[in-house]
Formats: C-alpha cells, structure tokens, sequence
C-alpha cells in the first residue's frame, strides 16, 4: 500500500517545521483541487488546516446531496474517515506505515441544503496500532450537523 502519487506530505523528522496551513495545502494536491482520482476529490474536500492532533476541512454541499435535497449523511461519513486517515498519517512515517479507517459511526443532528460544511477531526487515542478520532461537521452559521468516531488502524507499507 502507497500514499497518492501527488501527496508531498514532509518527512516525520519535518513535521513539526510546517505550519497546519502549509500542510493543509500540500493535502489538497499540486493544483489545490484535491488529489486526483480519490473520492475527497469527488466530493470537493478541501483541506483548511492540518496537525498531528487536529484536522480541518471543507465540502461543499452541491453535488453530495441525497434525493430530498440535504447534504448525504454518506458524505459527512466520507469526509468524517478521511479526516481521520489524513490525522493518523500525519502521526506515523508514510514510508513505513499508513493508517485505514476500520470503524466508522456517525449521528446526524441537523440537515444541511446549501453552502458548506466545515468537519474537524480531534485526536482522542493514539497507539501504536490504533488511533481514534472525534469528529464533528458544522454549518455556515457553525451549527453542528454531525457527530463521528473512526478508529483508525495502523498497517505497514510495502
């Protein structure tokens, strides 16, 4: 298993020399349109802000809505795991490991028609094998739409 061809993510021993914005934009790939043939960029994510315990991100809601017209709650899952991933990559060495979302579950609290969401991924665990995330999406006006966790778990490369 390799990361996207396009992911330029610093060395580990780098890390912490950029900044969660910089990062940010290294995720959202060369031309900052998301990384080609993945489902983030389908869904129009794009990376804000991005840590080792904190990652930020938004989607938009045109093109990821369900047929009665709200944002698709398989969206936010989407948007809730990749958060996630990108968070547990970010505390592992790429060369030798990455991280693959296992465990998924989410409550959606409020409907969204329009606009953007915005979802942040908080860090709860970390081990050396897994590695659990709360994530909540928020509205324009900052209103909680969704509440996740995804367990991540960490595997070898190669």
């Amino acid at each position: 298993m390799t990361l996207h061809p396009d992911l330029k993510l610093p060395a580990p021993d780098d890390l912490d020399g950029s900044t969660p914005e910089e990062l940010a934009t290294a995720l959202n790939g060369p031309q900052g349109a998301g990384l080609s043939g993945t489902l983030g960029e389908r869904l129009g994510i794009r990376y804000v802000s991005a840590a080792r315990d904190r990652v930020v991100a938004r989607m938009p809601v045109e093109g990821n809505r369900q047929p009665a017209g709200r944002l698709h709650g398989g969206a936010s899952l989407s948007l809730a795991e990749e958060l996630a991933s990108v968070g547990s990559w970010l505390n592992l060495d790429p060369r030798k490991q990455v991280a693959v979302g296992v465990d998924l579950n989410g409550t959606h609290v409020r409907g969204v028609t329009g606009g953007e969401v915005t979802g942040e991924a908080t860090l709860v665990y970390r081990g050396r094998s897994v590695m659990v995330w709360s994530i909540e999406i928020r509205d324009e006006k900052g209103r909680t739409t969704s509440l996740m966790r995804c367990t991540c778990n960490v595997v070898g490369v190669g």
